[in-house]
């Protein structure tokens, strides 16, 4: 997807497939880039991210068309996944999936890279991604755990910026909302590094700003994952067909439709487009060693 082709509304949503830029580092560590994020910029998001404008999207005509293989999801929304919102200096609001995993602090969220990294826009002026605050379980603009801003999120450093699709993944520390960790009250997926068969049956899930549903509800798709390499990344691969803002959702596999739980090897990326806005496939980056040392740190920031 292509950032060139899209109208003011669509740029968010365009960024939830990877744009085509560069990254633009906050502070960067020997092998993670940190951005931490102000108390004030804290609240500043909390009162950004209201109810009605969580819905802005609902019922715009140039959003891309329904899925045909993704559907709604019946039933609670599973543990730890939500919507993640934020702004895009100079203020264009757009939204992705994440995920909540375990971790010391209780307070770590998994998502794309590319959600919370701007990279540069075609005039090289950096792009911040601010006011990101994350609701687990939102459906239909209700926020059943709360509204978690974010205090901190990191990427690996090995991770080239939005332009890349190698080592996009991010992990977010979030604010306790009522002295209350987000894992306490949402919940969590399991996350696994380890080396998986050339083909998993997967269960995609996310939240598509689409005229399906305008992101007000979370969709799924249950399909097989091949993995693919060559000699730059390694990607997981199908042909789910949610639209942009699903990205960051989870790729879960031995998911258990009875408890909604299952194991996160990946989380989606990119997805090629047609020209009408149609989703003809989605991929997801192999979780590489970078990326689990980053996961393993997440519970400091």
């Amino acid at each position: 997807m292509d950032l060139k082709h899209a109208t003011r509304r669509i740029v968010a949503l365009a960024a939830a497939f990877g744009a085509a830029l560069v990254v633009a580092p906050s502070a960067a560590a020997d092998d993670q880039v940190v951005t931490v994020v102000s108390e004030a910029d804290r609240a500043a998001a909390l009162a950004h991210w209201t109810p009605e404008r969580m819905r802005q999207w609902v019922g715009d005509e140039d959003l891309p068309p329904a899925e045909k293989i993704g559907r709604v999801w019946e039933g609670p929304v599973p543990p730890g996944v939500g919507r993640l919102f934020f702004t895009a200096e100079p203020g264009v609001d757009g939204s992705c999936t994440a995920t909540v995993v375990p971790s010391a602090s209780k307070d770590v969220a998994f998502t794309a890279g590319h959600c919370v990294n701007g990279g540069l826009d075609r005039f090289d002026r950096p792009i911040k991604i601010v006011k990101v605050v994350f609701v687990p379980g939102y459906d239909h603009g209700a926020a059943p755990h709360g509204v978690f801003p974010a205090r901190s999120f990191a990427w690996s450093s090995t991770y080239a910026g939005p332009m890349s699709g190698s080592d996009d993944d991010a992990v977010i520390a979030l604010d306790p909302v009522g002295g209350h960790h987000v894992a306490d009250v949402a919940g969590t997926q399991d996350i696994s590094f380890g080396e998986l068969p050339s083909t998993v049956d997967s269960t995609i899930l996310g939240y598509p700003v689409s005229r399906a549903a305008g992101g007000e509800a979370l969709f799924s798709c249950a399909r097989p994952a091949t993995r693919e390499s060559n000699s730059v990344t390694t990607t997981w691969n199908t042909d789910c067909d949610l639209a942009g803002g699903s990205s960051g959702g989870p790729w879960l596999r031995n998911f258990d439709p009875a408890t909604g739980k299952g194991t996160l090897f990946s989380v989606t990326s990119r997805g090629t487009m047609t020209e009408d806005g149609v989703t003809t496939d989605l991929s997801g980056a192999a979780f590489t060693e970078p990326v689990r040392k980053l996961y393993e740190r997440a519970g400091e920031l």
